[in-house]
């Protein structure tokens, strides 16, 4: 199967190399001509276009930072759809724009799954990342060993569209649990209370999460990257808003999430990067939530291994195959 890949950025350059690393026949495509010559110098080839990848690829995975920008990419791959090709979207965007891309796409013959990812960069880099994949059954089966190479954890969440909203919605709970941890840890070097006993307390306790245990390492760091920007939060938690507000369900927290993060955007600039969202806390405090001994960057410290499909808890088996 010859996979064609659009999209090298922080998450998109990371799936990508788990497919060149596990063997798979690679093309890529990139405004960075650095990140391309990158995986052409590892034995990726490289398109001009992404018409061109879609005519030459039986596969065509797209990675990219906007709905505006996925639609822009997919039109321009419309016409060398043709029936056995393939259109996987691992971004997470907008269910309105993913399901009315899908439609032309499979009008045209072609086969779609949208299969956005959770779990951060560094396991993306590992090939342990979570992924959904909303699309027929017929089609999952057909690229789960690529769904098992890209992540560890593969998730059937039903029909196209069933993906996003999902994954939408788990964005909004990581960056609910980074603001109520910002809170956390600014209101503990308030009361005194020493930064590393504070991490372990919490890491130890019921108030503990993934976020905390990946995100406050690097926040106490002080490096704050974990490659991902308050646009792109922004982004996250407006589409879940959104579709609350579609939904009729009159949420009191999401909208405060968004004006915080407008706030953020507002004080320290689109492409701040999120984790210090906490700044608003420090500079109103006049404190630095500092620790020793904590990492820069993540790294994951688990062995890549081959992936799964996960069974939903309380069914009999895989959505849509019992």
């Amino acid at each position: 199967m010859k996979v064609g890949f659009i999209g090298l950025g922080n998450v998109g350059s990371k799936l990508a190399g788990s497919l060149l690393r596990n063997g798979h026949d690679l093309t890529v495509l990139d405004v960075d001509a650095a990140k391309v010559a990158e995986f052409t110098a590892l034995g990726a080839w490289h398109a001009e276009s992404a018409a061109e990848l879609m005519r030459d690829n039986d596969v065509v995975i797209t990675c990219l930072p906007s709905p505006a920008i996925c639609e822009a990419t997919v039109t321009q791959m419309l016409p060398e759809v043709t029936v056995g090709k393939t259109w996987m979207e691992m971004s997470t965007t907008d269910v309105n724009v993913m399901k009315s891309l899908a439609a032309q796409v499979q009008a045209a013959g072609g086969a779609v799954v949208e299969c956005p990812v959770s779990g951060g960069c560094h396991r993306a880099d590992t090939g342990n990342i979570s992924i959904f994949a909303g699309c027929d059954r017929a089609s999952f089966e057909r690229v789960l060993p690529l769904l098992t190479t890209l992540g560890r954890r593969v998730l059937h969440t039903g029909d196209i569209g069933t993906a996003s909203v999902l994954k939408v919605m788990t964005n909004y709970l990581a960056t609910a649990n980074l603001l109520s941890i910002s809170e956390a840890l600014v209101t503990m070097k308030a009361a005194g209370m020493d930064m590393n006993t504070t991490f372990e307390a919490i890491k130890i306790s019921s108030g503990t999460s993934f976020v905390h245990e990946t995100e406050s390492q690097i926040i106490l760091n002080g490096s704050r990257d974990i490659s991902f920007t308050m646009d792109l939060v922004k982004k996250d938690i407006g589409l879940f808003q959104q579709i609350a507000e579609d939904a009729g369900v009159p949420l009191e927290i999401s909208p405060l999430m968004v004006a915080i993060f407008d706030d953020g955007i507002a004080r320290y600039g689109a492409r701040e990067l999120s984790p210090n969202i906490i700044k608003r806390l420090e500079d109103a405090t006049g404190l630095s939530v500092l620790a020793p001994g904590f990492p820069a960057q993540l790294t994951d410290d688990e062995p890549e291994e081959q992936g799964y499909e996960v069974v939903p808890t309380g069914r009999a088996g895989p959505l849509a195959a019992e």
